[in-house]
């Protein structure tokens, strides 16, 4: 189990597994949630990242107009 400490200026450190399974950067943006009484820390992620993502989809625009003639 990781555990941290909050600083006296509510500062955590991210243990070094976290991180390196996450591949969190220094400087990277995190989303903070409070979901009950847990916290929960999102990684923001570029959204070039995303790219790909959805191998298949055809990105012309006459699919559309073809599915509306049917």
């Amino acid at each position: 189990m990781n555990t941290v400490t909050v600083s006296t200026k509510y500062q955590v450190v991210i243990p070094l597994k976290v991180r390196q399974s996450l591949h969190i950067q220094p400087g990277q943006k995190m989303q903070m949630i409070a979901y009950g009484k847990h916290i929960v820390m999102i990684p923001i992620r570029p959204i070039q990242e995303a790219r790909g993502s959805l191998r298949g989809i055809e990105p012309d625009p006459q699919r559309e107009k073809v599915d509306r003639e049917i």
